[in-house]
């Protein structure tokens, strides 16, 4: 089998592309070099010939610091529109299938139980909205293509950005955190094991999945966690989590506290498949990439 990766050079890609060489699939990869900007003017039609599945990575993330003057026109603009025009090409040129990788963002920023397949959308920013809009353009098409969208929460791996580096740094630097007394649950899934299920997604049942590492963690047990990788000393001390929120107010940083605070767990329910590492594992490789990097750095 043929399969298509766009964004085959990203954090996810790179990964996957391994993952499925090692399954025995033929793989293209698809990058800004071959296709430019992504929109509705994209020319994916020559790289799709005898490409039985895609699966579409390529897209606008999250902007630390946003310059647009209208962010939810520019990441609708590459997210769904660009998502369109390759789903149309697809089907012209015959291709199977196609896998998205959308964000569990589209369901919000928090939940009381895990979100699922029935959960509804409620997606809280440009980015969410426009991964949300570009899940209904493909379901509009379901009749002309198998579709597959993988929701996944927060992803972490080697050379993964974001929260996940900036709590692995904190960490490292004995900087006290005043999570202890946190006992909330978060879904994250590990670069091996989301790479792995979209493996698994390019044979499945078509339709809409959570995949996790399914082993929730409170903020404060994922802080013990990369301690542990570092050798080092989780450095928690106990706030009540009204307090917390005060102070995260108090210091323009509420985002970042409703997220160690907060819960947002998701099912993990992809029939027939188990994650093959375990968060131990993931997070000692995460770590030892990060050490590696810090001390390559002149």
């Amino acid at each position: 089998m043929n399969v298509l990766v766009t964004g085959a050079n990203g954090f996810v890609g790179t990964a996957l592309q391994g993952r499925l060489q090692h399954e025995g699939y033929d793989v293209r990869a698809i990058t800004r070099n071959e296709v430019g900007n992504i929109d509705s003017k994209t020319e994916w039609t020559p790289h799709l010939e005898n490409v039985d599945t895609i699966v579409h990575l390529a897209g606008r993330a999250h902007v630390m610091r946003e310059t647009a003057r209208d962010p939810l026109a520019e990441f609708r603009k590459t997210n769904r529109d660009g998502t369109s025009c390759l789903a149309q090409c697809a089907i012209e040129s015959g291709v199977r299938r196609l896998v998205f990788i959308s964000t569990v963002k589209v369901n919000g920023e928090a939940s009381a139980n895990p979100f699922n397949s029935s959960s509804p959308a409620m997606p809280q920013n440009p980015y969410a909205i426009s991964k949300f809009e570009a899940e209904q353009v493909l379901e509009s098409l379901r009749s002309e293509l198998e579709i597959v969208i993988f929701r996944p929460p927060l992803v972490y791996g080697p050379n993964v950005r974001g929260n996940f580096i900036r709590l692995i740094k904190l960490v490292d630097r004995g900087i006290p955190l005043p999570l202890a007394s946190v006992t909330n649950r978060r879904s994250l899934v590990g670069l091996t094991n989301l790479a792995d299920a979209i493996c698994w997604g390019v044979r499945a049942q078509p339709g809409l999945y959570f995949p996790s590492d399914r082993q929730d963690q409170s903020a404060a047990n994922l802080i013990r966690k990369i301690a542990v990788s570092l050798n080092r000393s989780a450095r928690l001390f106990p706030m009540h989590p009204r307090l917390l929120a005060v102070a995260g107010h108090l210091a323009g940083k509420r985002e970042i506290i409703n997220r160690l605070t907060g819960s947002l767990t998701v099912d993990g329910d992809l029939p027939g498949w188990s994650p093959p590492e375990s968060m131990d594992e993931e997070i000692k490789r995460t770590v030892h990439w990060y050490t590696d990097s810090k001390h390559a750095s002149p």
